[in-house]
């Protein structure tokens, strides 16, 4: 296949940047197709570059029905970038919000090396072994792939340790691995589908460490890319969910600085609001009744001083109408022993008049009279079976699942359901503090009720044998909501 960017063809280090060679680009293209062509397929490389090796993958896939993200922190990257891509924003992958599970197709070439000491990107990290930016943007990136998604890994051979090779192996299936054509930087390229773990082959993820030790400790190496791929392409799924995330969490000044000159103010409608207030509203054609009344006061039309000349009363008044969520929750034993955490949210219009008297002689004299179909609230107790108080939950827990050994754990009398229960109200257990306060975050910028960033604890259950439990709650999808697991540190 022709490349359409030729320009970029040079692999070279600038600067800590190492643009993908355009032989690998074109042989990566030869092991992938759209599952469906005629469907929208959303795709991603979060560390873009200039953008040439997403926009190829765009066009190969058919480009009028592909819509490709990208991210790049150096500014004149990301201009060139932003002229191939549909989206980009030009920040530090570390400081984005992007919606998990919204893409089909994950590019990741990272940036390669040891983490420098104080980077804020740090608090995303989970390694156990050397600190490691190939590590850092996997995890980082990993989860945004939907399952069935397919990603393409390139790392230098020789960080595929165990650590990533676990990681690799619990996250993928079909997973295969070559040889760069540029041998220039060692680099490996990794092809694999994204799976839920319960769907994995023991057998193929047993294998493929193996495969993956070998190539680390040299002992094997992998084969190049072939020019023309010998088996059935990795089919990239379309994409039917909406993308409710890909911002940057910091505010870029010359951004701001655009929007500004584009909006001619902060507030370009504010004269537009503003005279609203003084239009003049029209009489009704027929005396109101009760219930004109009553339903004008709860929009609000009605509001300011107001005096009766039946009964003499003089109020102030105001009304609106606002939208709240009823939340009703229940625990759910399933056949096989699980539990599953039902939370349902229901739309619920609420009307508030509030009046405040200012008639001589009342006794309610400066008070505010609140009138609203809302009872003062009562406390709630959503409390199981089991005795779990689920209304101080701070998150949805969804689907509670356990590896096979906390299965083993539970068997010889583990209790699950007070760590849970720790874990649901925000005690995060006995893991690192920078960890902790990233899960504070995740749940503060919950959106309708999901958590866009995992969130995890760590509980120490027998400090003798050094034995944990970790505690991971994300957001899989419309499909299949939330999910909380339960595992050991082994088994990620």
């Amino acid at each position: 296949m022709a490349l359409i960017f030729p320009r970029v063809a040079a692999n070279f280090a600038r600067n800590g940047y190492y643009p993908t060679d355009e032989p690998t680009i074109e042989r990566i293209l030869n092991a992938i197709a759209a599952k469906d062509p005629n469907q929208r397929i959303r795709i991603i490389d979060p560390t873009a570059g200039e953008g040439v090796a997403i926009a190829e993958v765009a066009h190969h896939l058919g480009r009028e029905n592909v819509e490709a993200y990208a991210v790049e922190y150096n500014r004149e990257r990301a201009d060139h970038a932003s002229t191939l891509v549909d989206h980009c924003l030009r920040s530090d992958l570390m400081d984005t919000v992007i919606s998990n599970t919204s893409f089909g197709f994950l590019f990741l070439n990272p940036p390669y090396g040891d983490m420098a000491p104080g980077y804020n990107g740090a608090i995303y990290d989970q390694s156990k072994g050397r600190k490691r930016l190939e590590k850092l943007f996997y995890q980082k990136s990993f989860p945004m792939l939907q399952y069935g998604g397919i990603l393409t890994f390139i790392i230098p051979y020789n960080q595929l340790d165990d650590e990533l090779s676990t990681w690799l192996c619990n996250h993928f299936s079909q997973l295969r691995i070559y040889e760069a054509v540029d041998k220039q930087f060692k680099q490996v390229v990794i092809l694999g589908v994204r799976t839920k773990k319960s769907d994995l082959d023991l057998a193929d993820r047993k294998k493929m460490l193996g495969v993956f030790k070998a190539i680390y400790l040299g002992e094997m190496k992998a084969e190049e890319l072939p020019q023309d791929w010998p088996y059935e392409p990795y089919l990239v799924p379309s994409s039917k969910a909406e993308l409710q995330n890909f911002y940057q969490i910091t505010m870029d000044p010359a951004e701001l600085a655009r929007e500004i000159a584009n909006l001619k103010g902060l507030w370009p409608e504010f004269n537009l609001h503003m005279k609203y207030k003084q239009s003049v509203p029209r009489a009704p054609v027929t005396k109101p009744r009760d219930w004109h009344i009553a339903m004008a006061l709860s929009a609000g039309e009605i509001s300011g001083p107001i005096h009766s000349s039946e009964t003499g009363q003089t109020l102030i008044v105001k009304g609106d109408t606002h939208k709240e969520k009823v939340e009703h929750t229940e625990w759910k034993t399933e056949q096989d022993g699980s539990k599953t955490f039902i939370r349902t949210l229901i739309d619920k219009f609420v009307p508030v008049i509030k009046a405040w008297d200012m008639t001589d002689g009342s006794p309610y004299k400066g008070k505010i009279i609140t009138i609203t179909t809302v009872k003062d609230p009562e406390p709630e107790q959503n409390v199981n079976n089991d005795g779990v108080d689920l209304s101080s939950f701070l998150f949805p827990i969804g689907r509670l699942l356990m590896t096979r050994g906390i299965d083993d754990l539970v068997q010889q009398g583990l209790d699950l359901l007070p760590y849970v229960t720790r874990h649901g109200q925000g005690d995060w257990g006995d893991g690192y503090e920078s960890d902790n306060k990233q899960n504070d975050r995740a749940v503060k910028a919950m959106v309708d009720g999901h958590l866009y960033e995992r969130v995890m604890s760590v509980y120490i259950i027998d400090p003798e044998n050094d034995l944990k439990i970790w505690i991971i709650t994300e957001w899989h999808g419309d499909d299949d909501g939330h999910i909380t697991t339960v595992l050991l540190p082994s088994e990620y």
